[in-house]
C-alpha cells in the first residue's frame, strides 16, 4: 500500500489550484474532520452538516484560485468557508444557531470524549475546556459568526489580542481533536 503523500501548504495550494485530484483527496482527508467539527457546532446536526461539508469542499474546488496567501492561512480560509456556509444554512432554514451563549455552560463535564463523531461528541465539551477569554472568542467567532472586528468591539480588547485567542483556542481545539480521534 502506498504512504500518503505528505505537502507543504505552498505546495498544497500550488496543487489546488493546477486542479489536481490527489490535492483534493488530500484535502478532504486530512481537512473533512475539523471543518465538519466546525458545521457541526453551527448546525447541530450530523446529516446537515455532513451536506454542509459537501457544499464547502465545492465552495472551496470553485473558489481556490481566489486563495491569498498573504492573507490567512489555508486552514483558517476554508474554516470561514465552512462557518459561513454553516450560518448560511442557518439563515436559510430560519435556524437558530445550537450555541447561543456567549461561554460554554458551566456544567459540561470537562473530559473530552474519546473519538470525534458529530452523534455522541459535543463540540462545546472540547470549547468549555478552554480558558474563559479564548473559549469566549471562538464562541463568537465560529459559532456565532461573528467577524474578529466585531468581537473587539463587543469586549472592548484590542483586535491583536482578539487574533490571539482565537488562533490560540483554535490551536488547542485541533490538538484536543487529534488525541480524541
Amino acid at each position: 500500500m502506498k504512504q500518503a503523500e505528505q505537502y507543504t501548504e505552498a505546495q498544497l495550494v500550488s496543487l489546488l489550484q493546477a486542479r489536481k485530484q490527489e490535492a483534493f483527496a488530500y484535502l478532504y482527508d486530512h481537512y473533512s474532520g475539523a471543518l465538519n467539527a466546525i458545521i457541526y457546532a453551527v448546525v447541530g446536526d450530523a446529516t446537515v452538516a455532513e451536506d454542509v461539508l459537501q457544499e464547502v469542499f465545492i465552495r472551496i474546488f470553485r473558489k481556490i484560485e481566489l486563495y491569498d496567501t498573504n492573507k490567512s492561512r489555508l486552514y483558517t480560509w476554508m474554516a470561514q468557508i465552512a462557518r459561513n456556509a454553516a450560518i448560511d444554512w442557518m439563515r436559510k432554514t430560519g435556524n437558530q444557531p445550537s450555541v447561543v451563549n456567549q461561554t460554554a455552560p458551566e456544567d459540561v463535564p470537562n473530559q473530552a470524549s474519546t473519538s470525534f463523531n458529530p452523534d455522541t461528541t459535543d463540540v462545546r465539551q472540547w470549547i468549555a475546556q478552554l480558558p474563559k477569554p479564548e473559549q469566549q472568542v471562538v464562541i463568537l467567532a465560529y459559532l456565532e459568526g461573528h467577524t474578529q472586528e466585531e468581537i473587539s468591539q463587543l469586549l472592548q480588547t484590542p483586535l491583536g489580542t482578539i487574533k490571539s485567542r482565537v488562533r490560540s483556542g483554535l490551536v488547542k481545539l485541533r490538538t484536543m481533536m487529534q488525541v480524541n480521534r
